[in-house]
């Protein structure tokens, strides 16, 4: 199993309504990607931005999804909701 978890920067003023309907939208149009597990969000139980996670079979699936028509068109529409670029660390499950 391959993870991403991607770290956030702050929702731009006003936005968040727009952004939390974003990720729904883009869960959905992203659903029959090939290996995608789930796609998540995150919102931490002590305030701070919120957290994106991505499971997907395989290092694979992941990067075919990703290089994509559907997520370069859902990444432009996030980075203007967003003051500043997501930070995606990239995981390989080995336990469990």
């Amino acid at each position: 199993m391959f993870i991403v978890i991607s770290h956030l920067p702050p929702i731009r003023e006003g936005k968040e309504a727009e952004f939390l309907e974003w990720f729904s939208a883009t869960a959905r149009a992203l659903a029959g990607s090939r290996g995608l597990i789930s796609w998540r969000l995150l919102r931490p139980a002590l305030g701070g931005s919120y957290t994106a996670l991505i499971e997907h079979e395989s290092r694979e699936t992941f990067f075919a999804m990703k290089n994509g028509d559907a997520h370069a068109e859902a990444a432009r529409r996030l980075l203007a909701l967003l003051d500043g670029p997501p930070s995606p660390q990239l995981y390989e499950v080995i336990v469990g």
